[in-house]
């Protein structure tokens, strides 16, 4: 390992406490390694406009933090051992190549300013990604509603058979659920749009450093003004991403259930794309759903990384080592989230029903409830009509066309109002395509 930023003369380290106050740093950090270079071309050019760093050692340092970020991409640079983590990674770099001009990058900030805004920076990425899949999703799901509108589909409560519904209203739940989802992701993206970068450890430095710069060269929307407050967010802010993440998930997860359920030989209402299933190991003739069951488990792998960061926030104020495991949580719940939600546009693309196996499943008792509506509509009394159709002999084989046109409440199948959710869909992709 590199000589440390923090050694002191005459203390030795001892190498097993080292690896333990190490630990994963090293290879988390090269998750957000180029954000890290990023802010650290922003401090240096804050530093020259104070006059830290001339115009020539500003030119150095970004020239070489362009190699390295290159070098880094290529795999010509590895964040690895010889490393106490990436910030100390791209200090070496710069001193190994400009000398003094190097070791003048760290003037005004502190390693923990640097994690912040490098996460920062980080999770407005990757909100932005689930922003962008919730809304293809969403898309995705209000064409196929508005295309099988009238496509009779059991409804179920309690797993029981119910009422007549249609694959209209399936996927327009579908289609309103990832709007909000993604309008959720918009909105914790520009709560959490707040430049930490310049409050050092959390109680600001004797220089004039210019905040403002590095908040609009970094993109922030705001700069996060109290310096001891950015500490305190530490924790706070990535809970939010992952709560916003984690409702999409929610969706997700309820999502595969249905379709786990429809795929059941039993109902046999839905066949999946081919890839979207494997084989069994011994038995010849499975195919098994497994990726909707990944799917449905994703939501505890988000679910565990908040509740993992949440337990680390029990803390004063200021800066705690306890924070630096906050890191692993925040990439596993995003890593496992994202690699799920990605999977989903196309699995919504590529559904196939049955409708034969959809139109059997009805039976005479799923029209009980049209009859109750339509006897209190001519006057009975409502649960006098609710007795009197709860009678099996009064049931009988209905059309479940009519039953879906006579729907007429809104949001219901003979009313889906799909246009206030292309409304609304529309104006998500037009905020989507302004952020990207």
């Amino acid at each position: 390992m590199s000589d440390l930023l923090w050694q002191k003369p005459g203390v030795s380290v001892d190498a097993d406490i080292q690896a333990f106050l190490a630990g994963d740093d090293v290879v988390l950090d090269r998750d957000f390694f180029l954000h890290d270079i990023q802010a650290s071309r922003a401090h240096a050019e804050g530093l020259q406009r104070i006059g830290i760093l001339t115009d020539d050692e500003l030119a150095g340092i970004a020239r070489e933090l362009d190699a390295l970020g290159a070098d880094f991409s290529a795999g010509r640079f590895v964040l690895d051992a010889r490393y106490e983590d990436g910030h100390s990674a791209i200090e070496a770099r710069l001193t190994e190549r400009l000398g003094d001009a190097g070791r003048r990058i760290h003037t005004g900030r502190s390693r923990n300013d640097q994690v912040l805004v490098a996460t920062r920076l980080w999770l407005k990425e990757k909100l932005a990604r689930a922003q962008a899949l919730c809304v293809e999703a969403a898309g995705i799901a209000l064409d196929r509603a508005q295309a099988e509108a009238d496509v009779p589909l059991p409804g179920y409560t309690h797993l029981q058979r119910a009422v007549v519904s249609s694959l209209g209203m399936w996927w327009a739940a579908w289609a309103e659920a990832f709007i909000d989802n993604a309008v959720r992701a918009a909105d914790t993206l520009a709560w959490i749009d707040a430049n930490p970068l310049g409050s050092a450890a959390g109680y600001g430095v004797n220089l004039p450093l210019d905040r403002d710069h590095t908040t609009a060269a970094l993109g922030f929307g705001r700069m996060q003004v109290a310096a001891t407050y950015a500490q305190l967010s530490r924790g706070k802010f990535e809970m939010a991403a992952i709560e916003a993440l984690s409702s999409a998930m929610l969706d997700l997860r309820r999502l595969a259930w249905d379709l786990s359920l429809f795929t059941a030989g039993e109902s046999g209402f839905v066949k999946l794309p081919a890839q979207y299933t494997t084989g069994s190991s011994i038995m010849p003739n499975k195919r098994n759903p497994d990726v909707i069951e990944l799917m449905r488990a994703t939501y505890a792998s988000v679910a565990a990384a908040r509740c993992e960061i949440e337990q680390l926030l029990s803390l004063p104020s200021g800066y705690h080592r306890d924070l630096q495991l906050s890191k692993g949580a925040l990439f596993h719940g995003f890593g496992k989230g994202l690699q799920a939600l990605a999977l989903l546009p196309d699995l919504l693309r590529n559904l196939d029903w049955d409708m034969e196996r959809m139109r059997a499943a009805l039976e005479p008792s799923m029209y009980a409830t049209d009859l109750a509506v339509d006897m209190a509509r001519e006057g009975l009394p409502f649960r006098e009509a609710y007795r009197q159709a709860a009678d099996p002999a009064r049931w009988a084989d209905g059309d479940p066309a009519a039953s879906l046109a006579a729907r007429v409440s809104p949001g219901a199948a003979g009313e889906l109002r799909l246009e206030a959710l292309r409304e609304r869909l529309n104006a998500r992709m037009q905020t989507t395509m302004g952020s990207t």
